[in-house]
C-alpha cells in the first residue's frame, strides 16, 4: 500500500531525527545512534501530535514532562528540542558531546532547555519520572477545583531494556502502580539489544505481565516504527486511569543496512561509508546538519506550544481571580520558591527553643519535634520513610499518610531506599514540594546513586539518615555505619550534617530547608544526647558548619568532634581541665558549610598551631585533613559489634578517659618534637 502524503511528511520528520542523531555522532567520534534510529518514529509521534510543550519557555508549569530514561540516547532529545524550536541551535548539535556545548554526552537539567532531568544511569531517568507524576497528582488534588483544572499535565517515559533490568525499576514502577499514577506513559524500546548483544541470554523477563503485576495498563506488541499502530496506542493510553506501559517493538539502529538489529550501532559512530548508505536507504539526499524546509516547517512546535500556553494562562487567570490565595500559594512552590514567612518564624521559634531545652533527647526525636512546629506552617513538605516512619519518626502531628488512590504528605515507601531517593528526585524536579525521606544511615548505600544525582543536579532535597553509628546497639555491624558519614562527604555538594544536640539537629533542619542549591544529608542518633551549649552564644555559628563550642586560657590541645562524640569531647576537656590542661572543643556539625567559610575563619576555629584530636565514631577518613599528619583521630577502622550502645562506646574506646588519654599521648607527641 502506497504512503500517503501525511505519512510521507512523518517518516521524513523521523528521518530528520535520525540523520541528525548519527551526523552529530559522527562528527564527535563518540556517541550513541542506535536508539535515536530506532525510536525516531516513535518521538515523531508523541513530539509532532501528542506532547504538549512551549517551546518558547520550557519551564511553563502546565507542560507535559518528557523524560528520556535511556539516556545514553541523548541526540535523540537534542534533535527534537532542536527541531521543535528550543533555543539549541544546529552549532550545538555539531558541537556534541564536546566541553563548553549544551549538548552533553547525557542529557543534563538546567544545562539545555527542554531537558527535564539528568540522565544517563539507567533506571534513574524512569523513577524521576514516578516522582514527576506524583507531584502532578497531589497538586491536581490540592489546588484544582471544579471548572478550574490549571494542574493537567501528563508525563512520557523513553526506557530501554537496560532501564527495566536495573533492580531500581521495580521499586519505582511498583510504586507507580500502588499510587494510580494514571497520568504517566511509558514508551519501552523493545529492541532486544544491549552493550553485549542480543539480551536473551540474559534478560528473560516477561516484562508485559511484570508491569500488570505491578498494577499498570500494558499495550503488547506496538509496532515501533508503524505511526498508525502508535497513534492507536497512545489513544487507548489516553483513556487508561492506571500509569501505562506500551511495549514497542523496534529495531536498533533502523534504517542502517548494514548495522541494524545489532549491537555494532548501540555506541559507535557509523562511519562515512555507513552513513552513506543510510542516506541512499532513506532517500536523504540533504547535507549533514541541513534539514529540508518542508520537514523544519512541520517539525516547529513554536506556534503551536504558544497557543497552548496562552489557552492555559487564561484558565489560570480565571482561577486567580476565583481563588487568589490558592493561586499565589502555587505560583510559590514553583522549584526555588522561598519558604513562606511563617516557615522561616517558626524556624527560627524551634532554633531557639531547642537551645533553651536542658534534657538529653535524640537527634531523631529532636528532629520529629521541629517537624511538629514547622511542617503545619510548610504545606510544601512531602516528607517520607522507607518503611521505618516509627524509627526515622519523618512524620509529624497532623500528617497524612499517601495510601493507594488517595493523597496525603507523608509517604511510605517501603522498603525501596534507591526507589525512594530517585522518586524525591523527580518530585524536586518538578516542583511544588520540598521532598525529604528517610532511612537507616547504613542503608543510605542503597541511595547512594541517586543522592550522586540529586548533587548532581542541584536538588533541594533532604535524606535523614538515623541510627548513625555504633550507638545503635544490638542489631549489630549489619546496621552500624561506620564508612558510611565520610562515604557520603565525598560527593561534591552534598551538605552532610551530623548535630550533636537538639540545637544543632534544629540549625541543621533550617539550613536545608533554606538551601535551594542542592540536596542535604541529616545524620541523627538514636541514642540521647546531652544539650551541648551549656550557655554558649552558639546559634549564629552553627550554621557556619563547625565552631569552638568550649574556649579556655592557655589552650594546648584542641578536641574536634561531631555528632554523639561532642559530648564525648566535652566530658574528655572536663578531665584535662582538673589535670591543668586546658583543652578548646570544636562542634563541626557540617565540614561542608565549614569549607564554604573564609580562611581566616577556619584557622580561628582550629588553630594549626596546636595539637590537634578529632573524635567521631566512625572511620577517620577526611578528619586527617584537619588535624594535620602530627595530629591524632579516634575512630572507628573497623565493623561494629552486636551489644548494648553504652558497651560498645566503652568497647571501642569511644569514653572520656579514652579521648582523655589520647590528647595526653599527643601532647606528650608534640612537646617531644
Amino acid at each position: 500500500m502506497p504512503h500517503t502524503a501525511p505519512d510521507l511528511i512523518r517518516r521524513r520528520c523521523a528521518h530528520a531525527v535520525r540523520m541528525l542523531a548519527i551526523e552529530a555522532v559522527q562528527a564527535a567520534n563518540s556517541g550513541h545512534p542506535g536508539m535515536p534510529m530506532g525510536m525516531a518514529d516513535i518521538a515523531e509521534t508523541l513530539w509532532r501530535h501528542h506532547l504538549k510543550h512551549d517551546p518558547a519557555d520550557p519551564q511553563w508549569p502546565d507542560r507535559d514532562r518528557f523524560v528520556l530514561s535511556n539516556g545514553h540516547g541523548s541526540m535523540l532529545l537534542y534533535a527534537l528540542l532542536h527541531l521543535s524550536g528550543y533555543d539549541l541551535s544546529m552549532q550545538e548539535l555539531q558541537s556534541f558531546r564536546q566541553l563548553g556545548s549544551r549538548t552533553p554526552g547525557h542529557p543534563e537539567v538546567d544545562l539545555t532547555p527542554g531537558v527535564e532531568t539528568t540522565t544517563g544511569p539507567l533506571g534513574q531517568g524512569l523513577a524521576n519520572a514516578v516522582g514527576m507524576a506524583l507531584a502532578e497528582k497531589l497538586l491536581a488534588q490540592e489546588f484544582n477545583r471544579p471548572g478550574h483544572e490549571i494542574v493537567d499535565h501528563r508525563t512520557w517515559v523513553f526506557l530501554g531494556d537496560g532501564c527495566l533490568m536495573e533492580g531500581l525499576s521495580h521499586e519505582a514502577c511498583s510504586l507507580a502502580g500502588t499510587w494510580g499514577l494514571r497520568k504517566l506513559v511509558a514508551f519501552y524500546d523493545d529492541n532486544g539489544i544491549s552493550i553485549d548483544g542480543d539480551v536473551r541470554g540474559w534478560f528473560g523477563d516477561d516484562t508485559p505481565a511484570r508491569f500488570e503485576a505491578y498494577g499498570w495498563t500494558v499495550l503488547r506488541g506496538v509496532d515501533g516504527h508503524s505511526f498508525q499502530a502508535l497513534d492507536e496506542a497512545i489513544a487507548q493510553a489516553l483513556r487508561s486511569e492506571r500509569p501505562v506501559l506500551i511495549c514497542c517493538r523496534t529495531q536498533i539502529g533502523h534504517g542502517s543496512p548494514n548495522r541494524a538489529g545489532t549491537a555494532d550501532v548501540h555506541g559507535a559512530p557509523l562511519g562515512a561509508a555507513e552513513i552513506a548508505l543510510v542516506r541512499q536507504a532513506l532517500d536523504w539526499e540533504t547535507a549533514a546538519f541541513q534539514v529540508p524546509q518542508e520537514v523544519r516547517q512541520a517539525w516547529d512546535a513554536v506556534e503551536r506550544g504558544a497557543a497552548l500556553h496562552r489557552q492555559w494562562q487564561q484558565r489560570f487567570d480565571a482561577y486567580a481571580q476565583a481563588f487568589p490565595e490558592l493561586a499565589a500559594e502555587l505560583q510559590r512552590r514553583r522549584r526555588g520558591g522561598a519558604l513562606r514567612e511563617q516557615t522561616v518564624a517558626a524556624l527560627a521559634q524551634a532554633v531557639r527553643e531547642a537551645e533553651r531545652r536542658s534534657a538529653k533527647v535524640a537527634t531523631r526525636k529532636a528532629s520529629q519535634e521541629l517537624l511538629d512546629a514547622v511542617a503545619p506552617t510548610a504545606p510544601e513538605l512531602l516528607g517520607g520513610s522507607a518503611d521505618l516512619t516509627g524509627s526515622n519518626l519523618t512524620d509529624w502531628r497532623g500528617s497524612r499518610s499517601l495510601t493507594g488512590q488517595g493523597s496525603g504528605n507523608h509517604v511510605h515507601y517501603g522498603v525501596r531506599e534507591f526507589g525512594m531517593a530517585a522518586v524525591m528526585n523527580g518530585v524536586a524536579l518538578h516542583g511544588g514540594f520540598r521532598p525529604f525521606g528517610g532511612t537507616f544511615l547504613a542503608f543510605s548505600d542503597y541511595s547512594r546513586n541517586a543522592l550522586r544525582m540529586a548533587a548532581l543536579m542541584r536538588l533541594p532535597v533532604v535524606h535523614v539518615f538515623t541510627h548513625d553509628s555504633i550507638g545503635l546497639g544490638e542489631d549489630g555491624p549489619t546496621h552500624q555505619p561506620v564508612e558510611h558519614a565520610h562515604s557520603l562527604r565525598l560527593i561534591p555538594n552534598l551538605d552532610v550534617w551530623r548535630p550533636a544536640d537538639a540545637t544543632e539537629t534544629a540549625v541543621a533542619w533550617e539550613q536545608a530547608l533554606r538551601r535551594d542549591d542542592g540536596p542535604s544529608c541529616l545524620l541523627l542518633s538514636r541514642q540521647a544526647l546531652p544539650h551541648a551549649g551549656d550557655g554558649q552564644e552558639r546559634l549564629g555559628d552553627i550554621a557556619r558548619g563547625a565552631y569552638v563550642l568550649r574556649r579556655e586560657r592557655d589552650e594546648r590541645v584542641v578536641l574536634i568532634a561531631s555528632g554523639s562524640e561532642v559530648s564525648l569531647a566535652l566530658a574528655a576537656a572536663q578531665r584535662l581541665a582538673d589535670e591543668g590542661i586546658a583543652a578548646r572543643v570544636v562542634s563541626a556539625p557540617c565540614l561542608e558549610a565549614f569549607e564554604r567559610q573564609d580562611e581566616a575563619y577556619r584557622r580561628d576555629v582550629i588553630p594549626r598551631a596546636l595539637p590537634r584530636l578529632a573524635i567521631e565514631a566512625g572511620r577517620s577518613g577526611l578528619w586527617w585533613k584537619y588535624v594535620g599528619e602530627d595530629g591524632d583521630v579516634v575512630a572507628l577502622e573497623s565493623f561494629g559489634e552486636s551489644g548494648p550502645a553504652p558497651a560498645l562506646f566503652e568497647h571501642f574506646g569511644f569514653t572520656p578517659q579514652a579521648v582523655a588519654e589520647r590528647a595526653r599521648r599527643l601532647l606528650a607527641q608534640a612537646e617531644n618534637r
